[in-house]
């Protein structure tokens, strides 16, 4: 495959940092060779996490610390929504990811990963509620998971459903790594529910005496990343590395991924975690980076506006600061490319049902969209 490379031109792009901005395109900020503009619909976001696009056209933001907005008629809400439950906002925790159920238009559900307090700290929780006269009412926590712990570290986290409204979820290791190869925890795991929160009896360890019902797949180091592939239900994830070994995966029933037991990373302190990166019985990554790139966010290109990109995997990168584009052939990665590299930590990428690119980045806090400069 040909692709037509976008080149970052740093020197062309200025940002003026104020709380919200117009939608308008703004012609200072252009990517390479003319093929995109970065359209800056928001700055001054603190740790946005993730977003969600409502039938009426508002577009929901979740911030870190605690914080739900609403994104609408080109400005972004100075008052946050409240109603949420208590946000145990520690380390890498705080509120994480905001989803529409898939029959949002009948029930009206907005689903919600966040860190909850519990027994001695706290860990990663689901829940839900309803979006009513700028408030969310009737919200239930549905989930949360086992052991809580003081640690701030690797709390993932993901909320998607597939065509048959299951919802997927993730947990990181919570920084005790041998856990992830525990299924009496949830560490370092993916979940899967019934949208009220309950269990599958097909769920793969249900029948396990011990083992946590909820589990689909363990091993896994921590995921900030997931989809289903839109053509073959596939469920795509990443997830970050120690130092090196970042990884994406397509994860199946039951398996194990192997953290810590095979991987390409290696302690932050340079020591060697394990001599392996495959082992019988594990599965392997279909891709993996070293040196890292700190993977968060991930979207499939389904849109004609980026027709070079269709069927792509678009990531986020925290430490590359830099978009990278995974070209997959069924199960297989044939080539990858860095977008926009240099211009921020990649924090979110969502393809809207407007068919454009919606990014949320930290460093600094922005929300922007990417426009093919022919329209």
């Amino acid at each position: 495959m040909k692709v037509q490379k976008i080149l970052f031109v740093i020197a062309l792009l200025t940002f003026s940092f104020v709380s919200c901005t117009s939608a308008e395109k703004d012609p200072s900020q252009l990517v390479g060779d003319l093929d995109v503009t970065i359209d800056t619909l928001a700055t001054g976001l603190e740790n946005p996490w993730g977003l969600e696009f409502l039938p009426d056209g508002r577009i929901l933001i979740v911030e870190r610390p605690g914080r739900l907005r609403i994104w609408e008629d080109g400005q972004l809400h100075s008052e946050p929504v409240p109603g949420l439950p208590e946000i145990w906002a520690h380390g890498q925790g705080g509120l994480l990811d905001v989803v529409m159920h898939p029959d949002y238009d009948q029930n009206q559900w907005l689903y919600f990963a966040y860190s909850a307090p519990g027994p001695g700290g706290g860990n990663t929780a689901i829940g839900r509620g309803k979006l009513q006269d700028h408030q969310i009412v009737e919200f239930e926590q549905l989930f949360h998971g086992y052991p809580s712990s003081s640690g701030g570290a690797h709390f993932g986290s993901r909320i998607v459903f597939d065509s048959e409204n299951y919802l997927f979820t993730t947990i990181g290791d919570r920084g005790v790594m041998n856990d992830a190869q525990n299924i009496e925890n949830h560490r370092g795991t993916v979940l899967r529910m019934y949208d009220d929160g309950t269990v599958p009896q097909d769920n793969p360890f249900v029948n396990e005496p011990g083992a946590m019902p909820e589990i689909w797949s363990y091993g896994h180091r921590n995921i900030q990343g997931m989809v289903i592939h839109p053509e073959t239900g596939d469920l795509w994830t990443h997830e970050h590395g120690p130092k090196g070994g970042d990884e994406i995966n397509v994860v199946f029933k039951g398996e194990n991924y192997g953290w810590p037991l095979a991987t390409y990373g290696i302690n932050y302190n340079g020591t060697v975690i394990t001599q392996d990166t495959t082992l019988p019985g594990k599965v392997d990554p279909v891709l993996h980076w070293t040196p890292s790139i700190a993977p968060c966010g991930l979207d499939i290109v389904t849109s004609d506006k980026y027709p070079q990109w269709k069927g792509n995997l678009l990531v986020g990168a925290l430490a590359g600061q830099h978009i990278h584009r995974v070209v997959i052939e069924g199960r297989k990665v044939v080539e990858t490319e860095k977008l926009l590299q240099g211009f921020a930590r990649f924090r979110a990428i969502r393809q809207g049902p407007d068919g454009y690119i919606y990014v949320l980045t930290e460093s600094p806090g922005l929300f922007v969209r990417l426009v093919p400069l022919e329209e």
